[in-house]
């Protein structure tokens, strides 16, 4: 009898997977998911105590309150450099440290509403941009000083990652504490 793998906690979804190019269709889905992840999101956290927002996703994670404040912060981020990337040739961007950042204050005394609304907001925008680009704006680029030269279609797919990564840490949480 064998028994099933352990489950990666820090990557409930899986790492990101992604070929090194977009189809059309590809990107209408990459975008649908960036779209639809603010709701998906306060549909992760309806409900919760302030106990349960306390709760560390995975053991050493963040809790699930720096999760909903750190999605907002991350891709914000992500919005700059993609209106950077539009505007300028390859633009060296600047990376963050988000655990410094899911570490500040204000995010253990910052209603979640906050960020849930600022994620709402930002996302329409985001996506009303998303919508507007045309096949060669998805080639634009920026330069990460760590990763090199990244490709907004690339972005593009890291960010639809990255929403349903974050929210799935949530929702499995509470599926494993019966929440």
């Amino acid at each position: 009898m064998s028994s099933s793998p352990a489950v990666d906690l820090r990557y409930p979804i899986g790492k990101l997977q992604w070929s090194g190019s977009n189809t059309d269709a590809d990107r209408q889905q990459y975008i649908q998911i960036i779209a639809d992840a603010p709701a998906r999101l306060r549909e992760a956290v309806r409900g919760l105590t302030p106990g349960q927002l306390d709760t560390p996703y995975r053991p050493e994670g963040w809790t699930v309150r720096q999760v909903i404040h750190h999605l907002p912060d991350s891709h914000l981020n992500s919005y700059v450099r993609f209106k950077l990337a539009l505007t300028e040739n390859e633009p060296t961007i600047k990376p963050y440290d988000e655990a410094a950042w899911a570490n500040t204050p204000e995010n253990q005394s910052t209603p979640i509403e906050v960020s849930l609304a600022l994620l709402e907001s930002l996302h329409a925008r985001w996506v009303a941009l998303l919508r507007t680009l045309k096949p060669e704006d998805w080639a634009r680029t920026v330069r990460h000083p760590e990763r090199g030269v990244m490709s907004l279609d690339a972005n593009l797919a890291i960010y639809a990652w990255h929403s349903r990564h974050h929210v799935a840490h949530i929702t499995e949480l509470r599926k494993r504490n019966s929440w």
